[in-house]
């Protein structure tokens, strides 16, 4: 894996192969990112025995909030940066190519949903846009400038202004998304609604502190009843990831030819097996070529068919045992 112009290419040429793919990669960012190769090394891992994705050590994604996981040096185009409560410390991707962002979010999109050329992109995300270093701010910028609707916009808190926009994109019968924090939708909903069936809502996370935390059934009945739609889509994906999946309903998620969603046991965190029907989430993202591509999350997840429910945080922040391998 000398040659990194090896991955210049497609992402969805990556998946072609998934799991030699992935091997060659986990040797690649184990050989050219210290902080992988020492977390590995902790563990104890003979990486020559490693022969499966199932046998890959998956990196706790608290380690982006310590050190900076990058594979190979480079001076980073961008740094997205997670939202958090206030006090508690960010996680930080220094993304060296944000032409593989991009390209992982245009045809992430496109895989589940089309051409996003197609679409008017609403986006209610105040929670997001008041900050710095947000890559769904990023993702949303750019697929509403790569929209060839004029309508696309943002909107931060002009309620008023989005639900004159949505009225008049109903009667064009324009195909529309509209893309928004929980808190804000919620609030729009309480003072306005509109019977727009066509209409893809995408909520795209908590209250962030600004409203009481409602589980995402009542959250989604509420919310599907105040735009007249049969489900609400959701958008799985954080800072330090390059790629997402999708729900188009009842919060099960799908991932493009180039994610994987795996399930590690609660209690033993390195045992990955695909047998496992719950457990916490571990993600598999090949766009992630130059920080790390095998992330073991805090999230709860259930097997459901070839899709991954998520159903919640783990009540430990870190991940069970692993505190030997707090790296100074």
């Amino acid at each position: 894996m000398e040659n990194v112009d090896l991955f210049g290419k497609s992402i969805t040429d990556l998946a072609d192969n998934f799991e030699d793919t992935a091997l060659h990669l986990f040797h690649f960012q184990y050989k050219n990112n210290l902080v992988y190769q020492e977390y590995c090394n902790r563990l104890r891992v003979d990486i020559t025995k490693v022969k499966s994705i199932y046998e890959i050590p998956f990196l706790p994604v608290s380690f982006f909030k310590m050190h900076d996981v990058v594979t190979t040096k480079f001076a980073p185009e961008i740094v997205f940066t997670s939202s958090s409560t206030t006090g508690l410390q960010n996680a930080r991707h220094l993304v060296k190519d944000l032409s593989l962002y991009e390209q992982s979010f245009m045809k992430g999109f496109v895989h589940f949903y089309g051409d996003p050329a197609d679409y008017t992109f609403l986006c209610l995300l105040p929670g997001y846009l008041e900050r710095e270093g947000s890559s769904l701010i990023y993702m949303m910028d750019y697929l509403t400038n790569h929209s060839k609707n004029p309508e696309s916009g943002f909107f931060l808190y002009d309620h008023e202004e989005l639900w004159q926009r949505l009225q008049s994109l109903k009667k064009s019968g324009k195909k529309s998304v509209l893309f928004g924090v929980s808190f804000a939708l919620l609030d729009f909903a309480e003072r306005y609604a509109i019977d727009f069936p066509e209409l893809t809502v995408f909520e795209t996370g908590g209250m962030k502190g600004r409203r009481k935390e409602l589980v995402k059934e009542e959250l989604h009945a509420i919310l599907q009843t105040a735009f007249g739609v049969d489900s609400i889509h959701s958008e799985y994906g954080m800072c330090e990831l390059l790629s997402q999946a999708y729900s188009q309903g009842n919060n099960v998620f799908f991932t493009p030819p180039w994610m994987k969603l795996l399930l590690r046991d609660e209690k033993d965190p390195l045992f990955v097996n695909p047998e496992l029907s719950s457990g916490q989430v571990n993600v598999i993202d090949l766009a992630n070529i130059y920080s790390c591509a095998f992330l073991a999350t805090d999230d709860l997840g259930k097997r459901r068919g070839d899709g991954m429910e998520i159903i919640g945080r783990s009540d430990h922040s870190e991940i069970r045992g692993c505190s030997l391998l707090l790296i100074h």
